[in-house]
């Protein structure tokens, strides 16, 4: 984790997929106090927030907590944020700036603006699944995951 990165809520909460590290990159903000789901070689740039909750509007000191679900080999762009209850597909690359306020559950598509859009769709013939020779979720080995997922993860 960058030091200018920050975890709120508990990370219990927040479950990374092989090869994805959030909050490596300086200044992202990762919310959670709902649940947060990224999947396997997702890059996640610079200042990018993931929020997995939202306040209540009669009362701010209390939180609707929801899901935020992320595919596998997405691409979050600089300073970009994804809001509440978004799932992204496989394959979806968010723009530098973009404000996520919905889902885009097929994938294979650039996203960008406020609030996102699709740009441009993805040729899925074309996309490069690689793996990498040593697999880890975070810092730990492939192998060993499932028991520290059982012992450290509420999700």
């Amino acid at each position: 984790m960058h030091f200018t990165s920050h975890v709120s809520g508990s990370v219990r909460n927040i479950k990374i997929g092989i090869g994805t590290a959030p909050g490596a990159s300086p200044g992202c903000y990762i919310q959670g106090i709902g649940k947060i789901f990224m999947d396997d070689y997702t890059i996640v740039a610079t200042n990018v927030g993931i929020i997995s909750s939202n306040h209540e509007l009669e009362d701010s000191t209390q939180h609707i907590e929801s899901k935020v679900t992320i595919g596998k080999y997405c691409w979050l762009g600089m300073n970009s944020v994804i809001l509440p209850n978004v799932e992204l597909g496989d394959y979806t690359i968010v723009g530098a700036g973009a404000i996520v306020t919905k889902s885009f559950k097929e994938g294979y598509c650039v996203i960008a603006g406020n609030p996102a859009n699709i740009i441009k769709n993805i040729d899925q013939k074309k996309c490069n699944k690689y793996k990498n020779k040593n697999e880890y979720y975070g810092y730990i080995k492939k192998e060993k995951f499932t028991d520290f997922k059982r012992k450290n993860l509420d999700i």
